[in-house]
Formats: structure tokens, C-alpha cells, sequence
């Protein structure tokens, strides 16, 4: 979530945030593999947390957009664009 831009922009936004966590500890660079698929897991939890409280009477008044048309195109296109970056080899630093 901390990641943006292309590619390049990815990689050294990356390389800064590990650089500043392994001041600390050390960081199996393995792990850098989860990235994309820890992302799309995101997405579909965030989903699936709004459609639980969708019988709460305060759930429409905060998420008018939720379960709209728009809402879950918006939400297939993402996990499209997902199911592309998971086919990438994963970012290094």
C-alpha cells in the first residue's frame, strides 16, 4: 500500500522502506514474493468486511457505494490488474 508509480518509482520506494526497517532487524528479501498476492488478499478481505455488516443500520449512511454496479466493476478491474502484477517477477531492491 506504501508503493506507487511504475516500476522503477516501486522498486526505490521499496529499497528505502527496507532499508529503514532492516535498521532494526533483518529482512528476508524472499518475502519480497508476497507483496502482490498479500495486495490482491487485501482486497478481497476489505470486500468480503464490508458485505458482513451490510444488515447494520448505519452501513448504507457510511457506504452508500458499496454494492453498486460501479463498486464491484471497480473491484474486478483491481483484481485484474492484480492477477497481472502476481505474473511479474517481484520487485527486488
Amino acid at each position: 500500500m506504501l508503493l506507487s508509480g511504475d516500476r522503477q518509482q516501486r522498486s526505490r520506494q521499496l529499497g528505502a522502506l527496507v532499508d529503514g526497517y532492516e535498521q532494526f532487524r533483518a529482512f528476508d528479501r524472499r518475502e519480497l514474493a508476497l507483496i502482490e498476492p498479500l495486495r490482491t488478499l487485501r482486497l478481497i478481505h476489505y470486500s468480503a468486511w464490508l458485505a458482513r455488516r451490510w444488515d447494520d443500520p448505519t452501513f448504507p449512511i457510511n457506504f452508500p457505494w458499496f454494492g453498486s454496479s460501479d463498486y464491484w466493476q471497480g473491484q474486478v478491474q483491481m483484481l485484474q490488474e492484480q492477477m497481472e502484477a502476481m505474473q511479474e517477477e517481484p520487485l527486488v531492491v
